[in-house]
């Protein structure tokens, strides 16, 4: 098979071809200009991301203001955690998914296939950084100090979100500011290519609650599944770039006009990986409706409101049932 060319004309060996079409399948935005006070460069920026959020329901980008010191801080906090005994880590076990912090392993969680993760709240920080663990000694400062740029982060993506689908750019700006950050630490064993497809899977096909989820990852292993795609599209590890995709209130707050991203992770074959999530919504109890301006006789609502509580009281219904949060909000519109 020959070699692919890249933009330049150059040929590139077939695993970089792979990379690089990678990369046009699922793009990669430089939105170090959302800021700029030149609205025609700004517009270029929210044009890139209402196209991806539209056309693939995620998207990576790059020039964000989140330092590579505090990505590689978080990481590096994640994995003290995780290499931690067992005996540390079991004091945040909890059955309770509404307690601030709390680890599991996918043995007890029901849910993952082959997984333990650490979750707990972040935003406003002072709320919840007391509940986060003492050790390791630095974990509470590297991740506190991603967890605060993260949420800086998901405020500008929103902005030019809400802008791409015509409503004004602080639409829900101070509930965004001042509402749910919800990280989920996952910690991933190596895999081996004589697993069976179903024991590669670490987490199962899913979409996550809230608008938006960005996601930091040690090694390749996420893949998505385009709106309009059969098959699984895995997600490149960029060294510096972060990856966003779209969660159930976000298609809720459309109207259905975006919808949020199915994913998975899978095995990593060469080495075990980790992953840093961080979901981002408005106050736990705040229902989350149809934005007004996207409501009209042409298009009547078309999901019911519901809250992070809400969200609650439908996980223990659905271990077993495998259905999407987002699918119960849909109203019968026949």
């Amino acid at each position: 098979m020959p070699a692919a060319a890249d933009v330049s004309g150059c040929l590139l060996p077939r695993s970089m071809a792979s990379q690089l079409q990678l990369l046009q399948a699922l793009p990669v935005i430089n939105i170090g200009r959302l800021g700029d006070k030149d609205p025609a460069a700004r517009a270029l920026v929210v044009q890139d991301i209402a196209r991806a959020c539209l056309d693939r329901g995620c998207f990576q980008v790059v020039n964000h203001g989140v330092s590579e010191s505090a990505m590689d801080g978080a990481m590096a906090a994640a994995a003290e955690f995780f290499e931690m005994s067992n005996e540390s880590k079991e004091e945040f076990a909890s059955t309770d998914i509404r307690h601030p912090v709390r680890y599991d392993t996918s043995s007890r969680d029901g849910i993952s296939k082959a997984r333990s993760f650490f979750k707990h709240y972040a935003n406003p920080l002072p709320d919840w950084v007391s509940f986060w663990p003492l050790q390791p000694p630095s974990y509470r400062e590297k991740m506190g100090e991603y967890a605060m740029a993260i949420q800086d982060l998901s405020v500008q993506l929103m902005g030019a979100i809400v802008q791409g689908l015509g409503l004004e750019p602080k639409y829900l700006q101070q509930e965004l500011t001042e509402g749910l950050q919800f990280m989920a630490l996952n910690n991933y064993p190596q895999g081996s290519s004589s697993l069976a497809p179903t024991e590669s899977i670490g987490l199962a096909p899913h979409s996550d609650y809230g608008f938006l989820t960005i996601l930091l990852q040690s090694s390749p292993g996420l893949e998505v599944l385009h709106h309009d795609d059969a098959a699984w599209t895995p997600v490149p590890a960029i060294r510096g770039a972060l990856h966003v995709h779209l969660g159930d209130h976000l298609e809720v707050l459309s109207n259905g006009r975006l919808r949020s991203l199915v994913h998975r992770a899978v095995l990593n074959n060469n080495e075990s990986r980790i992953s840093i999530a961080s979901i981002h919504g408005v106050a736990m109890g705040e229902k989350v409706e149809c934005a007004e301006g996207l409501v009209d006789e042409g298009h009547p609502r078309l999901y019911k409101a519901s809250s992070f509580h809400d969200f609650l009281e439908f996980l223990p219904t659905n271990v077993k049932a495998c259905r999407r949060f987002v699918e119960t909000l849909k109203i019968d519109t026949a």
